[in-house]
């Protein structure tokens, strides 16, 4: 075990850089870890099991919920409800936020919000998946928790993480202090310290988006795409296309090699697709400490302000330089934003936001 610093150790090493540091922090963040090597342990068996496929519900976003998704999802709600230092947890598989009443979590001063199984749609070909994580500290005083506490803006978070379950099993998180990678040894049952202090390149060759989708991106998102494949030696191009279908996979990919992954307004997602809580903000937390950007192609992700649970938004992150690029393209070529409840293909071409359907 010599040279080994586990997740707990370090956590405990690190408590004195959170400014409210009691080991309130640092327990919930154990307790995520703990959810997750159980969750692991179901991923990683899932083909042995009746436990893939469909289990017959939908959630609120009105996807079909995989088997494990809706294991997950109780898993981590059971480990941060017996943790006792969470008051509210805001899950993507739940209607509503899930308020924590027990005598343990009375004075609970935290918020979590998460998605508890990303890219579960991809279990059943064994691509890799994850979950993602938001810690926020509580507003209100008095009382029980309400959803004022649940809606802050990213800049308030206090942790955010995400665990990927792929080939090896990697837990990565920030508590604004830099981002260190945490890989689980299966021989101890541990996660372990495998990548201090990770950087983002601030460039890459690598662009994740689903190019499928291409007549109905913006024009701003067209316009980079040429730009990403048109050969110019100087700036490493053409960039080579890499799409997982699982934002925790593509974007640990970008953070380890540089690269930029876009999710961006469409015609049947003229908001975005993917949560503000549960996916773009842990996320942004995440990439802005590695030294990254991440925007909605317009606005930074982290000041966007929430007005609902299951808020959507596009989303631009990675490597600073690529992002930057892909900004500047999308204020010159799609520089009004998509409009609160204007759903129609039309409507969005008139104001420049998709441009042309075929």
């Amino acid at each position: 075990m010599s040279g080994i610093k586990t997740l707990g150790q370090f956590i405990i090493e690190k408590q004195a850089d959170f400014p409210y540091a009691k080991g309130e922090l640092s327990r919930l963040l154990r307790d995520i870890g703990i959810a997750a090597k159980i969750v692991n342990r179901e991923v990683n068996k899932a083909g042995l099991v009746d436990i893939l496929g469909d289990a017959g519900t939908m959630n609120i976003q009105g996807e079909g919920q995989k088997k494990l998704d809706v294991y997950a999802n109780e898993q981590f709600i059971s480990a941060l409800t017996s943790g006792g230092e969470c008051c509210i947890v805001a899950t993507e598989e739940e209607d509503d936020f899930v308020p924590i009443d027990s005598p343990v979590s009375k004075n609970a001063k935290y918020i979590i919000c998460i998605d508890p199984l990303d890219g579960s749609s991809n279990i059943d070909c064994n691509v890799a998946v994850g979950t993602i994580f938001s810690v926020y500290r509580r507003k209100s005083v008095e009382g029980d928790a309400t959803i004022s506490d649940v809606l802050q803006k990213g800049t308030e978070q206090v942790a955010a993480g995400y665990v990927i379950y792929g080939s090896s099993t990697m837990m990565v998180y920030t508590t604004g202090k830099g981002v260190n990678g945490f890989t689980l040894d299966p021989s101890i049952g541990e996660f372990c310290l495998s990548h201090p202090n990770m950087k983002i390149p601030k460039d890459g060759v690598i662009y994740s988006i689903n190019e499928g989708n291409y007549v109905h991106f913006p024009d701003g998102v067209k316009k980079y795409l040429k730009y990403a494949q048109v050969e110019d030696l100087a700036t490493r191009r053409p960039y080579t296309s890499r799409y997982i279908g699982s934002m925790v996979a593509d974007i640990h990919r970008n953070l380890i090699k540089g690269g930029i992954y876009i999710y961006p307004t469409t015609a049947a997602s003229p908001n975005g697709k993917l949560r503000l809580l549960y996916e773009c903000n842990p996320m942004a937390f995440i990439i802005e400490q590695a030294g990254g950007v991440a925007s909605d192609g317009l606005n930074r992700i982290l000041d966007i302000e929430p007005t609902e649970l299951h808020q959507r938004t596009a989303i631009f992150i990675g490597s600073p330089k690529m992002v930057q690029m892909a900004e500047a393209l999308m204020a010159e070529h799609s520089p009004v934003k998509p409009l609160e409840g204007q759903n129609t293909a039309a409507k969005l071409e008139q104001l420049g936001i998709i441009g042309d359907i075929d």
